[in-house]
C-alpha cells in the first residue's frame, strides 16, 4: 500500500468587510475571527491514504487546482519495474507508518505547549485524513477495515470511492449501501459532521450525509463539452466531468473541506483526538507500566525519544530560559551603563555649547550696547550744534527788523 501524506497551507484573502459601526453582539464574532485568520494565516493538514493508483495524486491536484507532482513525484506506472518474474511480498502491520506519523504530530504539538515560550507554535497536526477504497464493488477489504480502525481514534477519517467513474450509477450506489452497512458493523468511526440549528446549513450537511462515502473523479485534463471547456476524462461514450455533481461527488469534498467543515475539522482535532492523546501522554508521566515493575506500586517516568523524561526536558528548559534571561540581564545593564554616558557626555557638550553661545551672545550686546552709546552721544553733540545755530539765526533776525 502506497501512503502519501500531503501537508496543505491554505490561506485566505481578504474581501470586503461589513459596515459594523455602532452594531455590538455575538454577531460579530465572525467577523473577528475572519479578520483574525487573515492577518495570521493557519495551517490545515490533510492526509491521504489508499493503495497505489487509486488517483490520491490526481485527485490533490483537482482539489486545489495544482499540479504538486507531475516532476518530482513518479505515478504509479512509473514507479513499478516491469519484470517477467513471478514475485511474492508481504506486508504486516503497514498502518504503523501513518499511526507514528500522526502520532508524532501530536507529540510535536504537545512539546512545544510544554516550553517555557509558546510564542511559536505551528500546527503540523493531521486535521483529516481522506481514506481511498477501491471501486471494486464488493465491499471493504479486511485491509481497509483493519487500517481505518487503526486510525478511527487519531484522526477524522472521510471515506472516498476511488475512481467512481469507473462504475454505473446503479452499481455506485449499492457499493456505498454496502461500505457504510460494513463499517457500521465494524464500529469504525468516521468524521461525524456537528448538529446546527440553521435549517439550511442542515439541510447540506444532511445531503454529505446521504452521499457517504463519497464517490470522486480526479482529472487536470479540460476537455470541451458543448462549447463549454470542463475537466473531466473522456470515453468513447461520453464525458466524466469532474465538477458535475450528477456525475460524481467532487464537489460536495472540495466545498466541504475548504468551504464549510475546514474549521470544524480542526476543532475536532484539537478538542477531541489530540486530547485523547494528550491525556494519554500526561497520566503516563506521572503513572506508567505498574505491572511491568519489579516492585509493585513503583511510579516511573516514560522518556522521550531522545532519552530524557517530559518533566526533565521541561526542567532543562527552565534553565535554559533563566539562563537566556540572565544573559539578556547582564546584556541590557551593559548597554544601559553605556547609554547613560553617552547621555552624561551630550549633556556636557550641550553645557558648554551653551556656555560658548552665552559669552558670544554677551559680546555681541556689549558691543552693540557700545555703538549704540556712541550714536547717542554724537546725536546730543548734533543737536546742540543744531540748537546753537538756529539761536544764532534767530538773534540775527532779531537785530534786522529792530
Amino acid at each position: 500500500t502506497w501512503i502519501e501524506k500531503y501537508q496543505l497551507y491554505v490561506y485566505f484573502g481578504s474581501q470586503q468587510q461589513k459596515n459594523l459601526e455602532g452594531y455590538v453582539g455575538f454577531a460579530n464574532l465572525p467577523n473577528q475571527v475572519y479578520r483574525k485568520s487573515v492577518k495570521r494565516g493557519f495551517e490545515f493538514t490533510l492526509m491521504v491514504v489508499g493503495e497505489s493508483g487509486l488517483g490520491k495524486s490526481t485527485m490533490i491536484n483537482s482539489l486545489f487546482l495544482t499540479d504538486l507532482y507531475s516532476t518530482d513525484y513518479p505515478g504509479p506506472s512509473h514507479r513499478i519495474k516491469k519484470t517477467v518474474q513471478v514475485n511474492s511480498f508481504f506486508l504486516k502491520d503497514n498502518w504503523q507508518p501513518v499511526t507514528d506519523h500522526i502520532d508524532s504530530k501530536f507529540e510535536d504539538y504537545l512539546n512545544a505547549e510544554s516550553r517555557v515560550n509558546r510564542r511559536q507554535m505551528p500546527d503540523n497536526r493531521v486535521h483529516c485524513c481522506l481514506y481511498f477504497i477501491a471501486p471494486s464493488g464488493h465491499g471493504l477489504k479486511p485491509l481497509d477495515i483493519e487500517f481505518m480502525k487503526r486510525l478511527h481514534e487519531k484522526v477524522n477519517i472521510i471515506p472516498l470511492i476511488a475512481k467512481a467513474d469507473t462504475m454505473t450509477p446503479e452499481e455506485c450506489q449499492q457499493f456505498k449501501k454496502q461500505i457504510m452497512k460494513e463499517i457500521q458493523e465494524h464500529k469504525i468511526k468516521i468524521y461525524e459532521f456537528p448538529e446546527i440549528d440553521d435549517e439550511e446549513e442542515m439541510k447540506i450537511i444532511r445531503k454529505i450525509k446521504d452521499r457517504l462515502p463519497l464517490a470522486v473523479v480526479g482529472s487536470n485534463t479540460i476537455i470541451e463539452v458543448s462549447g463549454k471547456r470542463v475537466r473531466g476524462r473522456q470515453y468513447p461514450w461520453g464525458v466524466a466531468e469532474v465538477e458535475n455533481g450528477e456525475h460524481c461527488d467532487f464537489t460536495i469534498l472540495r466545498n466541504m473541506l475548504i468551504r464549510t467543515h475546514m474549521q470544524d475539522l480542526k476543532d475536532v482535532t484539537n478538542n477531541v483526538h489530540y486530547e485523547n492523546y494528550r491525556s494519554k501522554k500526561l497520566a503516563a508521566v506521572t503513572y506508567n507500566g505498574v505491572d511491568n515493575n519489579k516492585n509493585k506500586g513503583q511510579l516511573t517516568k516514560p522518556e522521550t525519544t531522545d532519552g530524557m523524561s517530559p518533566l526533565a526536558q521541561m526542567e532543562e528548559e527552565r534553565r535554559e530560559h533563566v539562563a537566556k534571561m540572565k544573559k539578556m540581564e547582564q546584556e541590557m545593564e551593559q548597554v544601559f551603563e553605556m547609554k547613560v554616558k553617552e547621555k552624561l557626555q551630550k549633556l556636557k557638550d550641550s553645557e558648554a555649547e551653551l556656555k560658548r553661545r552665552h559669552e558670544q551672545m554677551k559680546k555681541n550686546l556689549e558691543a552693540q550696547h557700545k555703538e549704540l552709546e556712541e550714536k547717542r552721544h554724537q546725536h546730543e553733540e548734533e543737536k546742540a550744534s543744531w540748537e546753537a545755530q538756529q539761536r544764532i539765526l534767530e538773534q540775527q533776525k532779531l537785530d534786522a527788523s529792530r
